[in-house]
């Protein structure tokens, strides 16, 4: 993550400093899906914005990041490095730290920091880090990406594979990812004037540090045409995911990497699949379990009867045993769906519903009317007793 100046990241995503990480990753969520890029095309301030709640969220979202920045008041990833003692990815542990420190005379513990980025300053004075490549400028992680997927519901149950066409940011191919130029003599850094080195201050202290922009070697060479020096270009990519048996509704399905290509070989952002799962004409999920209701004729309902009932495997012979009200429920052990975290199956429940057929003929209807003579009990009794 690049180095940052005076940046309020509490601000950012609009959460106290005082916040949970639970508020943080809820507040974070809540901006980049109304700022994503795919949500608003072409708006390049919504793009901006996007782009400063992912490095809001990257700091405060890691608690040892959060820490650093809380007490310094900025935060950067070379700064972080040195002050830590973290090995850097093609580097080396850094010897120095800031614990010993305090840079209250510079700016206000209770904000950001502002002037310029001390931990840089520091880290250029006194090392722990490797010089970039001339021209190389900093990397930074690529973002994650959110997609809902829309899953049927056997499908989800029993597991599937989905062709995804995915619209990201992937490495520039002519560059290798590197964001420079190829084939082009490296020219005068602008920014030094050639001499590697740039005057920063902090209060009444004055630094020479090397310049970021040609990493103290005085050149810098060309970006790279394909992708304006950025190491990436945006395509639509085909993406293959597996859905794994069990995936229930708003499940998050992640895919390492294949979020957007990090800036100037910067590492990867992951993927995100939200799981919307389709209904079923008679089933219905709930968890791991499933639910359906099952018509009865009356003379099952009264006599009981072993009847045949639908489950996700096929069919399954249930007993009714006599006297079955309408609404009674029986549970099927073991016929719900496989918990992908343990092999276990959930449950099928059963609920009864009494159907009652129209009688045409007289015959019939004596009967019934025999029946009730001779069965003269009248259920809503208790409930009228209770008026």
């Amino acid at each position: 993550m690049p180095a940052s100046r005076s940046k309020n990241y509490y601000a950012t995503l609009g959460v106290g400093r005082d916040a949970k990480p639970d508020s943080i990753r809820k507040a974070y969520r809540h901006l980049a899906r109304k700022l994503h890029p795919d949500v608003n095309p072409g708006d390049t301030a919504a793009e901006d914005r996007f782009k400063e709640i992912q490095e809001a969220y990257g700091v405060l979202n890691d608690s040892k990041k959060r820490k650093f920045y809380d007490r310094f008041g900025f935060y950067s990833d070379q700064a972080f490095a040195e002050g830590t003692g973290a090995r850097r990815p093609g580097g080396r542990p850094g010897g120095f730290g800031f614990d010993g420190f305090d840079f209250t005379d510079f700016g206000s513990q209770a904000g950001p920091m502002p002037g310029p980025d001390l931990g840089s300053l520091f880290g250029n004075l006194f090392g722990g880090t490797r010089r970039p490549k001339p021209g190389a400028a900093a990397q930074s992680e690529g973002e994650d990406l959110e997609y809902t997927l829309d899953i049927g519901f056997e499908d989800a149950i029993r597991g599937t594979s989905a062709r995804l066409n995915i619209d990201r940011q992937k490495t520039c191919s002519p560059c290798a990812g590197s964001g420079l130029a190829h084939g082009t003599p490296p020219r005068q850094c602008d920014d030094c004037s050639g001499t590697g080195q740039v005057h920063q201050a902090a209060g009444n202290m004055r630094f020479s540090v090397p310049c970021r922009s040609c990493g103290g070697d005085g050149r810098v060479r060309s970006p790279c045409p394909a992708c304006a020096g950025e190491g990436r270009v945006r395509s639509m990519d085909s993406i293959e995911a597996r859905i794994p048996p069990g995936t229930g509704e708003n499940s998050r399905l992640r895919l390492p990497g294949k979020g957007n290509a990090g800036l100037r070989g910067g590492l990867p952002g992951d993927l995100y699949l939200v799981a919307k799962i389709g209904e079923h004409p008679f089933f219905e999920r709930s968890g791991f379990d499933i639910k359906i209701q099952v018509p009865v004729t009356p003379a099952e309902a009264i006599l009981g009867a072993k009847i045949e009932v639908p489950t996700i495997d096929g069919k399954a012979f249930l007993r009714i045993p006599p006297a079955t009200n309408s609404g009674k429920t029986f549970r099927v052990r073991g016929r719900g769906v496989t918990d992908p975290r343990n092999g276990q199956r959930g449950d099928q429940f059963v609920r009864i519903s009494i159907v009652v057929p129209e009688i045409p003929d007289e015959t019939t209807k004596d009967l019934m009317r025999e029946y009730a003579e001779r069965n003269p009990e009248n259920p809503r009794e208790a409930i009228l007793r209770s008026l």
